[in-house]
């Protein structure tokens, strides 16, 4: 009696173990089949950041040339006002300089990827420069971008309204009476505040465009590194 006790609960704890042990496989399949979609989902969404950034370096490299553009042309008319002459490329300078962009940062992809949670992204380099520009540096560069237009609207436009005879927007800008425009002090604090705020957006959207590169570098590798 003792022998078949002794047996039966031989088979009784083998029949345990097995259970256990299927258990264990199956969670461990569930989780595996669970990471596995987490990588899938991962993926997805970094291609989709990816086409997003991308987009926003193409914008932000033509919003960039603009302000090139604007700073130079700022310095010209500043050389003619101390000169005190006139320029049949004034209009052309002005045509540069009395205008802003905006920049709308492409975020579909950023929201999707918060709203699933920020640790999906495995790499937590990329996490960290990933929150830097969506969370800040975008915002700066907008921002900075924005002051270009208030400007353009508190400074410009009254003078665009009494003053001008023929606009293009950043095309050109006729003057009524040239010499007037280039001899008051007031345009030249207007030139001078203009081509600081156009110089320090530079500054914003160079940093932006680099750190964009940098993100693009690190999911490149990481789409290239899953199977």
């Amino acid at each position: 009696m003792k022998k078949d006790t002794t047996k039966y609960l031989g088979y009784a704890l083998g029949e345990i173990i097995l259970v256990v042990i299927g258990i264990l496989i199956a969670l461990g399949i569930n989780s595996w089949n669970e990471d596995r979609k987490a990588r899938m989902l991962e993926q997805e969404i970094l291609v989709q950041i990816r086409e997003n950034l991308n987009k926003d370096k193409e914008a932000l490299s033509g919003i960039i040339a603009n302000a090139k553009r604007a700073v130079y042309a700022s310095e010209k008319v500043m050389e003619l006002y101390e000169a005190n002459q006139s320029s049949d490329s004034l209009k052309y300078w002005l045509g540069s300089i009395v205008q802003f962009d905006r920049f709308l940062p492409l975020t579909n992809a950023y929201e999707v990827l918060k709203s699933k949670g920020l640790d999906l992204v495995s790499n937590k380099e990329l996490r960290f420069k990933l929150g830097t520009y969506y969370d800040d540096q975008a915002q700066i560069i907008t921002n900075a971008n924005e002051d270009l237009k208030q400007t353009f609207v508190e400074d410009w436009l009254p003078i665009m309204r009494s003053g001008v005879v023929e606009f293009e927007f950043k095309k050109f800008v006729v003057l009524e009476d040239e010499s007037g425009f280039i001899a008051t002090d007031k345009m030249r604090n207007i030139l001078i505040l203009n081509r600081s705020n156009y110089t320090g957006s530079i500054e914003y959207m160079n940093s932006g465009v680099a750190l964009i590169d940098s993100i693009l570098d690190i999911i490149n590798a990481e789409v290239r590194n899953q199977p």
